[in-house]
């Protein structure tokens, strides 16, 4: 596998100053802005330690790498111009991981927060910026750059750009249950009112204009949501692609796109 990656890589290098990727990446552009793009894309950002491992790396510069990635798909994701982003960065079994790796993920998030917060485009994007999961589980100094985040961003609402950290799906869903249920012992609300607008109302994203992601995109080549947004991803539509995370391109991301877009969604109907 290891030489399969070396061979892909060694094409990707010629196709990409060869000059034929900037002709193919527009021409793809230009086909899938004239469909319906989605709104909400959702994005596991997976692979980082495996990037690293094949290229003879350590894994603080696989995480390093992902983390300039993704830097890199805000630009393409405002360019195509989707309003809302997820980005899945840090769930709540990675921060089992050995402490030192935890520590340099941490390290890494604190470096790209900061920069984000005095990033001028955050602000002409007028793009609000938020945080889910559990964050008291996170260091304080990073808790406190994502305040400031939020704070600095609170009444923006062009874009949306959602963060899960120390996120998993089941203890969302248990954490609505608890709002719900205290809602209803406090006598706010009736049990037989209890329906789906309340108990999505209680979700780590219900501040969104669209909580429900029309695509969800993992790379790596891993097929599984791993508790991903599990309320939400109900009826999203899923693309799994055989990429990791740091070697993710701008045609990646558009041929998901197009993907989503040759799909017919039923709704269940």
């Amino acid at each position: 596998m290891i030489q399969d990656i070396g061979s892909r890589a060694l094409a990707e290098t010629f196709f990409k100053h060869s000059g034929l990727y900037n002709l193919y990446e527009r021409r793809l552009e230009s086909q899938i802005v004239k469909n319906s793009l989605p709104n909400h894309i959702a994005i596991i950002l997976d692979g980082n330690r495996r990037w690293a491992k094949y290229n003879f790396m350590g894994i603080r510069k696989g995480h390093f790498k992902g983390a300039d990635k993704a830097e890199e798909l805000l630009n393409w994701i405002h360019d195509l111009g989707i309003r809302i982003t997820t980005l899945y960065v840090l769930s709540t079994e990675n921060l089992d991981r050995k402490d030192d790796e935890v520590d340099n993920i941490y390290h890494l998030l604190q470096i790209k927060l900061e920069r984000l917060l005095n990033d001028i485009r955050i602000h002409r994007r007028r793009m609000k910026i938020k945080a889910i999961g559990n964050v008291k589980l996170l260091p304080p100094d990073l808790q406190e750059v994502l305040r400031k985040l939020e704070a600095n961003t609170a009444d923006y609402d062009s874009m949306f750009l959602n963060i899960a950290l120390a996120y998993g799906g089941q203890e969302e869903l248990v954490d609505a249950v608890k709002k719900v249920a205290s809602m209803a012992k406090m006598g706010e609300l009736c049990v037989e009112d209890i329906d789906e607008k309340i108990i999505e109302s209680c979700l780590y994203t219900s501040h969104l204009p669209q909580p429900e992601p029309d695509l969800i995109l993992r790379t790596s080549g891993e097929k599984r949501l791993s508790g991903f947004l599990i309320w939400q991803s109900a009826y999203s539509e899923l693309v799994f692609m055989d990429v990791f995370w740091p070697e993710f391109r701008k045609i990646d991301l558009m041929r998901a796109i197009r993907t989503y877009q040759r799909r017919k969604r039923r709704y269940g109907k």
